[in-house]
């Protein structure tokens, strides 16, 4: 019985930061090798950070990832270690995984197939490597092998799937497979969405199953360069079982998940495959043998065990609170920013955010403890003079309540109990006064009154934008990250005011919808996450119809009544910009998914929201850095592009209308 410990490592790495990536992953190294590791699995690109994005040019960025590679070197006797890094050859940059042995580089194994979809954009900076043969490349006067490798480390053989090139349909997985591999290697830079744990799972534990292999998953951690977000999804299968699962979301820096391997099993399994056609020839020139001796070790018979939360029937409201939790942990450090404000209306959506920066001081310290989640802010001097976890959110979070003749007193006293029951500094102020200056010097400059009959938008927007000012000179006063409120179905349709509610260096909810903000709200009120517990205060704001307050108190203004029904409005969003329906066939199909609504509402719906849609794109371009939480995003930058200027579907609305005559004729 041939048995080897393995750890796939989680790292929480940032972009050209070459002194912090070492030290992680030097501290990964460190970690596994006391948890008894032979073979260790660090993450996609975690000597230079995966997005650098146009930075991977860099001829010094090359040259200082290879720098940082020799220093990883002496840090592997005894030991084999994957790392990822860019690898300029050939006149085109590759993204590798180099395999290391007891302080020897072994080689380079080349990603096959880029991710280059959605929120990813390798091709850009990288080449595929689709050659057959082995290149050699030369490193500081040393000559290395580059291709599709198998390496022989003692006895045992190595091969890689580099991220996307498990996901893709011609994989590598097969060919290592025929070639009689026992361990495949999966250094991923994979990012967070909603529900892909599992998918993921399946993936690992599958390809483990169906090539007859071991299979070590490993991936980044956190918020690496301020959008997107990464679990820190290890996982490790053997034979289509499920050897072991890393933690996800957590707030460390370094994760590592180990397991114990039968080799001599997994061998065994593989001889009774069926599709198991072993090759016997051409893979000499493929194949890295090197001297290794692993160590003899004892069975281990440990049973992964899921956290709690992972389980939950409410694991999509978890998800999100420990993604954008840690999301904005990692912004705030990352930035060296020395805390937020936020501009809280005491209605639903800035609640959220509230709510939110409350749950990453909550989770933080109850993973972290409280002196290491101090020491992760130390660059904070405010900080300094925290005594207990409760003192944290007070000196971390700024709540600004700024009212105007049309503000109500349930919104205030919402936004003020709301700031009590989190432990926020709580500020209000007045701007009735600086709206109706404004409104009084354009009406002066215009030599007419401006009143709401005829000047309705213009009105509502000034008083937005007045509160831009006072909130920003707040935040730089604090220097402080100023977080912007809208939410995803808001920046559908453009109902907001650009330089009034989307004012801020960071939008963290603008990738969520507000129906499942307003069931998230509702959750954390009665629930919450498990181990921080829930916020019944919120009740207040979860009874409010949600409202802009901007228009008159006896217009009873409300957003739905302004827009449409949210939940139709993220139906429509997503039949009509994620599924790429016409205005006509989205009529229809919504006609099928919402019967009790009448046509002639239904349809004034749809149209509405296209005209609204395409008229928007503009401030969807403007809107702060959001973070990547599902794969339905409107972030231009990351996910949904749609041009500035088009002409505004008028003549698939003209058809629709059409059809409508002919429908009401019938």
């Amino acid at each position: 019985m041939q048995l080897i410990q393995v750890a796939a490592v989680a790292l929480n790495q940032t972009p050209l930061d070459w002194t912090g990536n070492l030290k992680q992953i030097q501290s990964a190294i460190t970690t596994a090798r006391a948890q008894g590791a032979s073979l260790i699995c660090l993450p996609e690109l975690c000597i230079t950070g995966y997005g650098c994005e146009d930075a991977f040019f860099s001829p010094d960025v090359q040259r200082r990832a290879l720098h940082s590679l020799q220093k990883i070197l002496p840090l592997t006797e005894d030991i084999i270690v994957s790392v990822g890094l860019p690898l300029f050859h050939g006149g085109a940059l590759y993204n590798c995984a180099c395999l290391i042995a007891d302080q020897r580089i072994l080689g380079f194994v080349a990603k096959n197939h880029l991710a280059g979809d959605g929120i990813h954009y390798e091709p850009r900076w990288f080449k595929a490597w689709n050659s057959p043969h082995v290149n050699q490349v030369e490193i500081e006067g040393q000559s290395y092998p580059l291709g599709n490798l198998i390496f022989e480390c003692g006895g045992i053989r190595i091969g890689f799937e580099i991220c996307e090139d498990a996901w893709a349909a011609r994989r590598p997985g097969r060919d290592l497979s025929q070639a009689a591999v026992d361990l495949i290697l999966n250094p991923s830079a994979s990012h967070f969405a909603f529900g892909k744990q599992e998918i993921r799972r399946r993936l690992v534990l599958e390809s483990s199953r169906a090539y007859g292999v071991s299979y070590l998953y490993s991936n980044l951690l956190g918020n690496e360069a301020g959008r997107v977000i990464y679990d820190g999804a290890t996982l490790i299968t053997g034979n289509g079982a499920l050897l072991a699962e890393g933690p996800r979301l957590s707030f460390q820096d370094v994760v590592v998940t180990s397991a114990v391997i039968d080799i001599d099993l997994t061998r065994m399994n593989r001889a009774r495959l069926v599709s198991f056609q072993p090759d016997q020839q051409g893979q000499s020139e493929r194949r890295v043998v090197a001297s290794f001796r692993f160590p003899q070790i004892a069975p281990d018979p440990a049973i992964p065990v899921a956290a709690t939360w992972e389980t939950s029937q409410a694991v999509k409201a978890e998800e999100f609170s420990r993604a954008v939790a840690l999301g904005l942990f990692d912004y705030l450090r990352k930035s060296r920013s020395h805390g937020f404000v936020i501009s809280l209306s005491g209605g639903a959506d800035s609640s959220a955010v509230a709510a939110l920066v409350w749950l990453l001081v909550k989770l933080g310290v109850a993973e972290l403890g409280f002196q290491t989640f101090l020491s992760k802010l130390s660059h904070i001097p405010e900080l300094t003079q925290a005594k207990a976890s409760d003192d944290l959110v007070y000196r971390l979070l700024t709540c600004v309540y700024q009212s105007t003749r049309n503000s109500s007193e349930t919104t205030e006293q919402a936004a003020a109990n709301l700031a009590a029951a989190i432990g926020a500094d709580y500020l209000k102020l007045d701007v009735d006064a600086i709206v109706e200056d404004y409104v009084e010097l354009v009406s002066t400059a215009l030599g007419r009154e401006l009143n709401w009959n005829t000047d309705d938008i213009a009105l509502q927007n000034i008083q937005a934008r007045v509160r831009a000012p006072g909130v920003w000179m707040i935040a730089n006063l604090r220097n402080a990250l100023l977080l912007a409120t809208s939410n995803r179905s808001e920046a559908a349709v453009g109902y907001t005011t650009m330089d009034g509610d989307t004012c801020g260096g960071l939008s963290p909810i603008s990738g969520i919808d507000k129906a499942f903000l307003r069931q998230w709200l509702l959750w954390l009120e009665k629930s919450g996450p498990s181990g921080t517990g829930n916020l019944p205060m919120l009740k207040l704001i979860n009874q409010q119809e949600p409202t802009a307050e901007l228009r008159p108190q006896s217009s009873h203004q409300t957003d739905e009544t302004d827009l449409m029904p949210y939940e139709l409005l993220d139906w429509i969003e997503r039949a009509a910009i994620r599924d790429k329906h016409g205005p006509l066939d989205v009529y229809r199909l919504a006609q099928a998914q919402f019967p009790d609504y009448q046509s002639a509402p239904l349809s004034g719906w749809v149209i509405r929201f296209f005209q609204l849609w395409s008229r928007n794109q503009w401030k969807r371009e403007r809107y702060a850095p959001s973070f990547h939480l599902d794969d339905e995003n409107l972030d231009p930058k990351t996910w949904c592009r749609f041009p500035i200027l088009s002409g505004s579907f008028e003549q698939e609305l003209e058809e629709l209308r059409a059809y409508l005559d002919q429908e009401g004729a019938n």
